[in-house]
């Protein structure tokens, strides 16, 4: 049999004999080491790192269908769960998971299948999808009492996961400018939006998506078009930075989701207590067509207007949201 090569001779009578790794090591410095085994070394650091405890704050499951979902964990205590609009991801939260993280509750967010840092499936861009990946979070983390809330189309996902899996993991609901009960105008619903200004939506989406991206946060989503508004560039552009991270196909077909989805019978499935924040000069899902009409179908819900307020209020009015948020968290 061949020998070891030289050096990894040298490096083993090293590891075992003082006086040869000081030589090694060539200067008196570093020559002071050689006095410690390096077995016992690496010892002592395996175990520095086996005692320190790691606690994840961020990670990704697999959905059943094959999707990775990225979800964000913060903070101790009771969970809030909260589930963003279209065509953001979690960090559109922000502000209100640090508030009520420093408050005593665990808060946590995802990115919606084809939203943010998730996957981009070709298919299953629709709220039954949603929902269900929202209640394998919810039971991947064994989250009991719950606090859920949802924005515009997150609201939609909250609203269909009480329709499809109940309120069992539940204790509060909130809405947000929120899209239920139904967004488009059809026979029935007369107060909702014709499907021109989607069809608008989607037509916008396939010429320029960047351009859209912008022009909706420089405008109505937040209010910058209202005389005397002043628009923030930051706002604006996290909210196209956050768009354009979701796949194209994927937040393309939400607009049919959120738009056309008919909530109403998940509403009637609400059984714990809720909240309905809107503003009254929502210009991307207007009042009376979604929060005013959402409050009526859920057996004593709470609906708090905000004079004058965007649709984009979690950011235009944030310390108010968190106050009213954090309060109904409390009761």
């Amino acid at each position: 049999m061949s020998k070891e090569p030289t050096e990894n001779n040298n490096a083993g009578d090293a590891a075992v004999n003082p006086a040869r790794r000081a030589a090694l090591l060539g200067s008196t410095g570093l020559a002071a080491l050689a006095a410690l085994p390096l077995a016992a070394g690496f010892a002592a650091e395996a175990h520095a790192a086996a005692a320190k405890p790691v606690r994840k704050t961020a990670s990704t499951f697999t959905t059943r269908d094959g999707v990775e979902i990225y979800y964000k964990d913060w903070g101790s205590g009771q969970p809030v769960v909260f589930c963003h609009g279209w065509p953001l991801n979690a960090d559109s939260w922000e502000s209100q998971m640090i508030h009520l993280a420093n408050n005593g509750f665990r808060v946590i967010a995802h990115d919606r299948r084809g939203h943010g840092r998730s996957s981009q499936p070709w298919d299953g861009n629709d709220m039954d999808h949603y929902a269900d990946d929202l209640a394998q979070l919810i039971e991947l983390l064994d989250l009991k009492n719950a606090i859920l809330i949802g924005f515009s189309t997150g609201g939609g996902e909250v609203a269909r996961y009480v329709g499809r899996h109940g309120t069992k993991r539940v204790a509060k609901l909130a809405l947000v400018s929120s899209v239920p009960p139904l967004m488009l105008k059809t026979a029935d619903n007369p107060g909702g939006l014709p499907i021109e200004v989607f069809d608008g939506i989607r037509k916008g989406q396939l010429d320029n998506r960047a351009q859209l991206y912008l022009d909706i946060p420089s405008g109505p989503f937040y209010g910058f078009n209202r005389p005397g508004a002043k628009p923030s560039q930051g706002l604006i552009q996290s909210w196209w930075m956050q768009g354009m991270m979701g796949g194209h196909k994927n937040t393309y077909d939400s607009i049919k989701a959120f738009s056309e989805t008919d909530f109403r019978a998940d509403l009637a499935k609400f059984d714990k207590p809720t909240l309905v924040i809107h503003g009254d000069d929502d210009q991307i899902v207007p009042i009376d067509a979604a929060g005013r009409a959402s409050a009526k179908l859920v057996r004593n819900a709470k609906l708090i207007v905000y004079p004058g307020a965007p649709h984009g209020l979690t950011d235009t009015h944030k310390d108010k949201v968190n106050a009213d948020l954090l309060a109904f968290a409390r009761a």
